[in-house]
């Protein structure tokens, strides 16, 4: 089976639907009325955005004419008797001039003539509603009619390919999804079917109490399928959105194409330009067909195998030739951090470990298997929440209560971040520990190893896709956001226009790379050295960023400032930034006069000189202090260093100034002061 998860994402209560439509690029389901209004909803905010009637004309009608419109002019060009019957649907054919009509399944050419090609006979009673398959592989169309029964045509052969039973009423509408390899059919008994178009066995059935189907509606691109009901109309999300697509470390990207494997190498692009956020000019090759109909696509961690995964099964193959390795059923699949490693979760009791292709354990976990993470220990997802396992010896080394929904681990193993679909979570794994109470049999209880995990923080954004490079966590958030997190800080590379999935980011290019559902590949500049900076700054080893800073190109050397700043090291910070207001601000913090002194020469900002006064006059330099003043015109600040520390000479040319400037209370004090 497909296993393709059904979720509701919209459900709009109103009078009977007559036709649903999806936008090609809004979030909008456009649903007309038998009342003959016409709304429009939105599936995101879960509102409705407008409503009015609307007058149109038909192409079929009740008086069995068929009429052919230029939809330039609006000019009417043909009509003809194409049934003995009302018309109860029309269907053009995508790419040949050819239409179908019913109340029995007959073909047209679209130059008009009364008489058709032929007519698909076979239904017992009158056809409701017809569709083509819009691929090009198969020249397929499909019927639903009165009869209760869905056939599928080969309309070149003229023969009845498969009948589908089950409805049991009249079937109403049917639908080829465009993208996904299934067929929905929807019947006046309330429930909407869904197909497996190859086997065409039966994957799910679907009731949500609205009475009875009337119309669907797939979309090119999308996995939303809209549904017409009596009782209003329904969004459905059939399957993952993310596409199948994987890229090993060297830049070779494997991705399926419906049931095709087809593979790009960035290393083909050669020194070509590569602007941020352009589609890249990959030239694709086609690799030959996959057995199953792929859901997910992942290479192991060094590149070697990749792992396809869909219809409950999953096939490995070497990743050159994609020459079939090893294959079984299980409903997930993971890779561990060893190469040679995986684990499946053959139902939602039983997890298998397998070692160089050939099984090495299968265990229960105590609360059984809704999910399962890869990476360096092995991550079980149940009811009671997240279990992580010894890969060697199926140990729990500790038990969390929360429901991840992606969990990904650094290269080291020292850190993961656990995604959750409100927020993310960074721990570091503290294998010192974990080994010390395996040992010790200290600090073990039923939850695990206490010490095993320590938080590092929690941040209130959702993940889509993610990975590390060293001790960055890079990531694309819900509002299409790229981004990396690093002891604390988060970092925007850039906005993204539309939802984008991280493939990799490969060092020697200073790039990172995403793909899309359309399969378009782009890429983004990181460079290396200001991750590698800042992966030794949080491992405390300021030797070894001592050593990456000059590799640093110096517009991005205040970047790390800042980051440096918020992990606490200003001294280090006010030694790599390169913008003066950000290192006269350092300068200040850390009381070092002499830098801010330079800084205030430069900038000649009667701010800086009073910020600089105030720091001086606290340090106890009263003679910087007062030049500092003197800069900055804060007749009222002399005023007050001269008189707190008695020198009248100060008093004496402070009058003068101030008079000359046209400061006269301060002048007035002064002289008063004098006693003139």
């Amino acid at each position: 089976p497909l296993r393709l998860d059904i979720k509701r994402r919209l459900t709009a209560r109103s009078d009977r639907v007559k036709s649903v439509d999806l936008h090609p690029t809004e979030p909008w389901m456009l649903a007309s009325l038998y009342n003959g209004s016409v709304c429009v909803w939105n599936h995101e905010t879960q509102s409705e955005n407008i409503s009015f009637f609307f007058f149109f004309f038909r192409l079929g009608q009740d008086d069995m004419q068929i009429r052919v419109f230029n939809y330039n002019t609006l000019e009417r060009v043909h009509m003809f008797e194409a049934h003995s019957d009302y018309i109860r649907c029309i269907a053009v054919h995508p790419t040949q001039p050819y239409i179908l009509t019913n109340p029995t399944v007959e073909l047209h050419p679209l130059s008009c003539s009364s008489s058709p090609n032929f007519t698909l006979e076979g239904h017992e009673k009158g056809v409701n509603c017809i569709d083509y398959y819009s691929g090009g592989d198969k020249p397929y169309l499909i019927s639903g009619a009165d009869d209760r029964q869905v056939k599928i045509w080969d309309y070149q052969n003229k023969t009845c390919v498969q009948t589908l039973e089950g409805h049991a009423q009249n079937v109403s509408c049917v639908s080829f999804h465009p993208e996904l390899p299934i067929i929905i059919t929807g019947s006046e008994d309330g429930t909407v079917r869904i197909w497996h178009s190859s086997t065409y066995r039966l994957e799910s059935t679907l009731n949500y109490g609205m009475e009875r189907v009337w119309c669907v509606c797939g979309l090119r691109g999308s996995n939303n399928v809209a549904l017409g009901y009596d009782e209003g109309s329904i969004i459905i999300k059939v399957g993952r959105e993310e596409p199948a697509m994987s890229m090993d470390t060297n830049g070779k990207i494997i991705w399926a194409k419906h049931s095709e494997i087809q593979q790009a190498n960035l290393k083909a692009m050669g020194d070509a330009e590569i602007k941020d956020g352009e589609r890249l000019p990959l030239a694709v090759k086609d690799m030959g067909s996959c057995e199953i109909y792929p859901q997910t696509i992942q290479h192991n961690p060094n590149g070697r195998f990749v792992v396809v995964c869909g219809d409950g099964e999953y096939i490995i193959y070497t990743a050159m030739a994609l020459r079939n390795k090893s294959f079984g059923s299980a409903q997930e699949f993971v890779w561990a951090h060893d190469s040679s490693e995986y684990a499946i979760r053959e139902s939602n009791s039983i997890v298998k470990i397998f070692k160089n292709f050939k099984e090495k354990k299968s265990f229960k976990p105590d609360f059984g298997a809704e999910g399962i993470y890869g990476g360096f220990l092995l991550g079980v997802r149940s009811v009671n929440g997240l279990a992580f396992y010894d890969w060697e010896n199926t140990e729990l080394i500790r038990r969390i209560e929360i429901q991840p929904k992606h969990i990904f681990w650094s290269d080291s193993g020292e850190l993961v971040c656990i995604a959750t679909e409100e927020s993310f979570f960074i721990l570091r794994y503290l294998a010192d520990k974990v080994a010390a109470s395996q040992e010790n049999n200290e600090g073990v209880t039923e939850d695990g190893i206490e010490d095993a995990f320590e938080v590092c923080g929690e941040i209130q954004e959702i993940v889509k896709t993610g990975l590390w490079v060293g001790d960055c966590f890079i990531y694309t958030s819900s509002v299409n956001r790229l981004n990396y997190y690093v002891g604390g800080e988060i970092v925007t590379i850039a906005h993204l226009d539309r939802t984008m999935y991280l493939l990799g980011y490969i060092p020697k290019d200073d790039r990172l790379y995403l793909g899309d559902k359309e399969l378009n590949i782009v890429s983004y500049s990181l460079l290396v050295s200001v991750l590698e900076y800042q992966t030794a700054v949080m491992r405390r080893d300021f030797g070894m960023a001592d050593k990456v800073l000059p590799t640093i190109p110096k517009e991005q050397r205040t970047r790390v400032a800042h980051f440096l700043e918020k992990q606490g090291f200003k001294q280090q910070a006010l030694a790599v930034s390169t913008d003066p207001e950000h290192r006269f601000e350092l300068a200040l913090q850390l009381g070092e006069l002499k830098i801010a002194y330079q800084l205030a020469v430069e900038a000649e900002s009667e701010q800086k000189w009073k910020q600089l006064a105030e720091l001086a006059i606290s340090k106890c330099q009263f003679g910087l202090a007062q030049e500092c003043l003197h800069h900055a015109q804060d007749y009222g600040g002399l005023l007050l260093l001269a008189t707190a520390s008695g020198n009248a000479t100060m008093v004496g040319k402070l009058a003068e100034g101030a008079e000359r400037d046209g400061k006269n209370n301060v002048a007035f004090m002064t002289y008063f002061l004098q006693g003139k």
